[in-house]
């Protein structure tokens, strides 16, 4: 898949995430926050992230460190 297969959503949040204000590499993710700056609840959130690693594996890499979830995407 490419990103030619992205929802709507599912494309705006790797813009965000790609975001280097964002990173959420050094900031810990909150799918809540997240959620909520994109006016949709939270199973929407963890859906297209969830899509995201599935669509576009080479682009965004999750992980857990400290207690948090770490996320890192480029394009």
């Amino acid at each position: 898949m490419a990103m030619a297969d992205l929802t709507k959503l599912e494309a705006r949040l790797f813009k965000w995430l790609c975001l280097e204000e964002n990173d959420f590499e050094a900031n810990a993710w909150s799918t809540e926050k997240a959620a909520k700056a994109f006016k949709v609840d939270a199973d929407e959130m963890y859906e297209a992230l969830a899509s995201l690693t599935e669509k576009i594996p080479h682009n965004i890499y999750i992980h857990y460190k400290d207690g948090a979830v770490r996320i890192i995407a480029s394009e």
